[in-house]
């Protein structure tokens, strides 16, 4: 397996492209995507579990319940969430139009919206610039894509990888977006992967699922769960390869690059966090079990005094204890280690239960670094998993405080 250009354009027969519809007054880069496929694809998604849902994903469930789809539409600047009927009936109009200037049934249109929440959106300027984004679709175009799903991101969101399953060539691309409102419950704020690998929808499905619940279920910046969170993954099985109907060597070769891709851009989305000076990776080990180890460590960098620590470079591992002690799993306090480890060292801050003296000054070098790992022995069992998050800066509230206005 290896890392290679092109974004969601990276596997065989998929196109993209972006243009700047106009729908937030003062917005200079694109804010309109589309993806195409150039055959009809088996599909599948994830979405949020906030049980206030935006028009968007209420459609795209609907249009990808048969396991197929061929195109995705989305736009940044207004999630088209909380918008009632007219809100449906512009998510509806998105999708008719890039249906009919590709010249799809609309059920083989997904369309997604990111933004504001609570405007109706203006849909008409899509509409007026749906004959340019359709026309300027190229291998070239996952660059305007990537930049037209971004709200509050500071850097665009890609990642493709390139595997051989079944003796054949296979891709997998990605792009997201999402900075602020996130702590992933079956999605991202919005994120699209593309593959020319022959899977069946069922095996697509079940291969997305699982892949999500240690990697994209496993970030959060905020605490915040979106009206919007969609995942979707496009394969049209131009690598030629025997088609995954089912377990086994190629379905877990597949299951393999997607988990990482789906890694890549879960720490791309928690690094870029809104205001966000550090990445925090959290590793549990010794637990009794995966999803326990997992919940741990999303407890922890879920945690607003642990992220406030991180931000002030401060080695307060009692929050961390705290965090654990909350997090609803069962475990022995008194065989709890904590670590920090970075580019700039590690040290050892709390062993089996009992603080040790440490010098704070190293541990202030050590937290200093862009990426920080904190490393948590339960020496409960023999499992173990791995959550990303961001620190908490002045800078998040700022951005948060007039994010409407």
């Amino acid at each position: 397996m290896k890392y290679i250009e092109g974004g969601v354009t990276a596997p065989v027969g998929f196109t993209a492209n972006g243009v700047l519809s106009g729908i937030k007054s003062g917005r200079t880069k694109p804010d309109t995507a589309l993806i195409l496929s150039d055959t009809l694809c088996t599909a599948a998604g994830v979405f949020t579990q906030n049980r206030v849902q935006a028009e968007p994903v209420k459609l795209t469930r609907s249009h990808i319940a048969d396991g197929t789809a061929q195109a995705v539409i989305a736009n940044s600047g207004n999630a088209n969430a909380c918008t009632g009927e007219q809100g449906a009936q512009n998510a509806h109009r998105m999708v008719c139009a890039a249906a009919n200037a590709l010249h799809l049934p609309e059920e083989n249109v997904l369309v997604c919206s990111t933004g504001v929440i609570g405007q109706q959106l203006p849909v008409s300027v899509i509409e007026e610039h749906i004959e340019d984004l359709v026309g300027g679709l190229s291998k070239d175009g996952h660059k305007a894509a990537r930049e037209a799903i971004m709200t509050t991101d500071t850097k665009y969101k890609e990642c493709a990888v390139e595997t051989v399953i079944g003796g054949k060539t296979v891709r997998i691309g990605s792009m997201a977006k999402g900075s602020g409102m996130i702590h992933i419950n079956m999605g991202t704020m919005l994120g699209f992967i593309t593959t020319d690998c022959a899977v069946t929808s069922q095996m697509l499905q079940r291969a997305l699922t699982e892949s999500v619940a240690g990697t994209y279920n496993c970030i959060s910046v905020d605490g915040d769960t979106s009206t919007n969170d969609t995942l979707l993954v496009l394969a049209n099985g131009r690598a030629g390869n025997v088609i995954i109907d089912g377990p086994g060597a190629d379905y877990d070769a597949f299951l393999a690059a997607l988990n990482t891709v789906n890694t890549e851009m879960a720490k791309k989305i928690a690094g870029d966090g809104e205001g966000a000076e550090h990445l925090i990776e959290c590793r549990v080990h010794g637990a009794v079990s995966v999803a326990s180890a997992r919940t741990l460590a999303k407890s922890v960098i879920s945690s607003n005094l642990v992220k406030a620590a991180f931000f002030g470079k401060d080695a307060n591992w009692g929050r961390i204890l705290c965090a654990l002690g909350y997090s609803g799993e069962v475990f022995t306090p008194e065989k709890v280690s904590v670590s920090f480890s970075s580019a700039n060292g590690s040290i050892c801050v709390f062993s089996s239960g009992v603080p040790l003296d440490f010098d704070e000054c190293t541990a202030t070098l050590i937290l200093s670094a862009p990426t920080v790992v904190i490393d948590i022995d339960m020496q409960d069992g023999e499992c173990e998993g791995t959550a990303w998050g961001c620190d908490l800066t002045y800078e998040y509230v700022k951005i948060n405080g007039d994010y409407r206005t």
